[in-house]
């Protein structure tokens, strides 16, 4: 029985725990993060392990696992790395030919001109997002020119920080009215869909994100032949393995808006037939 070392949250930990087991891959998980970690000493805990799921996000940590673990992962540093930097992700599907939003990249610090040059390229709303967020946090939707400024000002003031890794921000137009979609793939195949809506007494109250961890619903879905060949592409490109993809459909288009190669695993329900089979499989592949 292979033993799988889990970096990621509780939630995919307690639901692939048990479908895994039954395909003999023990699941167990390792904590690398808000904790010491003795490295002269680091005791058993590391020990008897035989792969990875997805590299820890954090990368001091995840580099002092690689160390102790000494395993190799199903998603390694770079599939997270690469996934985490959102322009190169749209830099790179746009280059592929796959549709995304247009978007532009902002590298601090930077002359006003400039930032206002960027906004009045594009027909308000825009949306403003750090390169590297997660979970929809800091993602504003601003409508005018005044706004717009305040919130790069903010940007700035965080940016001037000698100890911000990364200064960089995107400026990506607003697709309204979009359906919001998180396809999942396996080894570069489909293997099922969400869509995440908020409820509607919170859509109108003006609120507009759909992400999962604030507040919206995910509901599994039965995604269109295209759709599923498009998260296909994006996984392809990214030769990522493990690979959650954010498409956005309006009445006009189709576009990707961004991946996540640490998704959580939700219920099977969401998944197509054979879901824990293709992912034992993936796992066994990396030994």
């Amino acid at each position: 029985m292979l033993r799988l070392a889990v970096a990621t949250g509780k939630e995919t930990f307690e639901r692939m725990r048990v479908p895994l087991a039954d395909r003999d891959i023990e699941v167990d998980q390792v904590v690398t993060e808000q904790r010491t970690i003795p490295l002269t000493d680091p005791g058993s805990e590391w020990e008897g392990f035989d792969v990875g799921f997805v590299h820890p996000s954090r990368l001091i940590e995840g580099g002092v696992a690689d160390a102790l673990l000494d395993v190799p992962w199903v998603n390694d540093r770079e599939d997270i790395l690469t996934s985490r930097n959102k322009a190169d992700v749209l830099a790179r599907l746009s280059r592929a030919g796959l549709p995304t939003p247009r978007s532009v990249l902002v590298s601090d610090p930077i002359d006003e001109a400039s930032i206002v040059e960027t906004f009045e390229a594009f027909d308000p709303p825009v949306v403003v997002k750090p390169n590297s967020t997660t979970r929809g946090t800091g993602v504003v939707k601003v409508d005018d020119l005044d706004s717009f400024l305040g919130v790069t000002d903010y940007l700035r003031l965080i940016h001037d920080d000698p100890a911000t890794a990364d200064r960089s921000f995107l400026v990506q137009e607003y697709l309204p009215d979009a359906t919001d979609y998180r396809a999942m793939c396996i080894d570069g195949e489909y293997a099922g869909a969400v869509e995440r809506r908020l409820p509607e007494p919170e859509r109108a109250t003006g609120r507009w994100k759909h992400n999962v961890h604030r507040g919206a619903e995910a509901d599994g879905v039965d995604l269109p032949g295209d759709l599923r060949e498009l998260a296909e592409q994006t996984a392809a490109t990214l030769d990522i393995p493990w690979l959650g993809v954010d498409i956005l459909v309006n009445d006009d288009r189709a576009v990707v808006s961004e991946t996540n190669a640490r998704p959580t695993i939700d219920a099977a329900t969401k998944y197509e037939p054979g879901f824990y089979d293709d992912l034992a499989d993936l796992i066994e592949a990396r030994v």
